[in-house]
């Protein structure tokens, strides 16, 4: 299994996974830190993955999502976002129905 094939698959079985700079234990950039804590806001289980530590996941990841920025969230199979579109998300209140849908 390839890099990209890792990823998709990894995306694919994992209900709410997040690509990151540093882990959910030890954030490397803000941006990474400021999802986390949206994320732990609501209590929910998910994957980290740290981009920082091989150069290529970021640039399969991008060449999948067709998004260029870090950190990216996906839930069940989609890209949610980044860390501005997730803050938004989570401040007018439609993260929780997004994240809700991990149960169903």
């Amino acid at each position: 299994m390839d890099l990209k094939e890792k990823i998709i698959n990894d995306i694919n079985n994992n209900p709410i996974i997040l690509y990151m700079k540093g882990t959910k234990e030890m954030p490397m950039c803000g941006f990474s830190n400021s999802v986390i804590q949206v994320l732990n806001h609501y209590g929910v289980d998910y994957k980290d993955i740290n981009v920082l530590e091989d150069p290529q996941i970021r640039v399969k990841l991008s060449e999948h999502s067709n998004w260029p920025t870090i950190p990216q969230l996906f839930v069940k199979g989609q890209l949610v976002g980044g860390a501005d579109i997730t803050i938004e998300l989570h401040q007018n209140g439609q993260l929780l129905d997004i994240l809700d849908t991990t149960d169903k």
